[in-house]
């Protein structure tokens, strides 16, 4: 397969999350490094939604249930948001909390980890904000995502998986590797991929708790965010191989896609029509085709 760069941003400001948008062929992404996200349309125009906060770090992004795009913002403790109006807001979570991952939940409201805090906030699309305990310390909650009746996320420095239900009953499931480092998680039915990015290997984890883990050729790859494809597997950022995997339902990989020595690919998000945008630090939007 082959991808197509298009440049959002004349430096490297740091191109991280992705999510597509309500109109065909929008797509979105944070400017990490700048305190901007960036709105590219179909016809290749990208607009820029300044945040009047350099240090905000706008990280994940997602499409909300209300026709806006809400993302974190690691760098100040709020949770951003885009109207379909282009206005910017943002949900104050309190001081030192560090929110990153982010994801719609069940529930129709925003699902944040609190990396700092070893907690995980439930924000409505009111501004509603509740926040719930993990019950570990130094955990380092970093990626969420919705399964069909809860949600899951990694601690990234407790080497485990936690799954949570609405009402904030967690139940944690330990990695068999050690210091496994895992970061990115995707729901899939019956439960959930992950990517161990110290261990070099995916991991999948399946409602009752059971783990199996695969191990990538290359163990220095970094396996970053991931994201469940129809057929039961996934595709995965390799942070350290600067490149883009897709695996099997057996978790076998079965493409790659390199993007060059220093692209540092991070975020990605998946088309109805099985197109991969990948956002790469060095300041584009990579386009996987299909079928290509």
């Amino acid at each position: 397969m082959q991808s197509t760069d298009f440049p959002v941003t004349d430096s490297a400001e740091g191109p991280y999350g992705v999510a597509l948008g309500g109109r065909p062929g929008e797509v979105w992404t944070t400017l990490v490094h700048a305190g901007v996200v960036a709105r590219r349309d179909a016809d290749g125009k990208v607009e820029r939604f300044g945040l009047d906060a350099p240090g905000s770090r706008p990280s994940v992004i997602v499409p909300g249930p209300d026709g806006a795009v809400w993302f974190t913002r690691n760098g100040d403790d709020r949770i951003g948001r885009i109207g379909a109006d282009g206005v910017v807001s943002a949900v104050e979570l309190g001081a030192g909390t560090a929110p990153y991952g982010l994801c719609v939940g069940p529930d129709g409201a925003l699902w944040t980890t609190l990396m700092n805090t070893d907690q995980v906030g439930r924000v409505s699309v009111d501004g509603a904000v509740t926040t719930f305990e993990i019950g570990t310390t130094g955990g380092f909650p970093s990626m969420i995502t919705a399964g069909d009746d809860g949600l899951w996320f990694p601690l990234n420095q407790g080497n485990s998986i936690a799954r949570m239900s609405v009402d904030g009953k967690v139940q944690l499931y330990p990695l068999p590797t050690p210091a496994a480092g895992p970061v990115g998680i995707s729901a899939a039915p019956g439960g959930a991929w992950f990517t161990e990015l110290m261990a070099g290997q995916l991991g999948r984890i399946d409602a009752d708790g059971k783990i199996e883990e695969f191990p990538l050729p290359d163990r220095e790859s970094k396996p970053h965010a991931v994201v469940t494809s129809p057929d039961g597997g996934c595709w995965v950022t390799l942070w350290g191989s600067a490149s883009v995997i897709r695996l099997d339902a057996e978790g076998a990989v079965v493409e790659e896609v390199a993007f060059g020595e220093g692209s540092e690919p991070h975020g990605l998000a998946l088309t109805p029509d099985g197109e991969v945008w990948v956002a790469l630090e060095t300041g584009v939007l990579a386009h996987i085709h299909a079928g290509e």
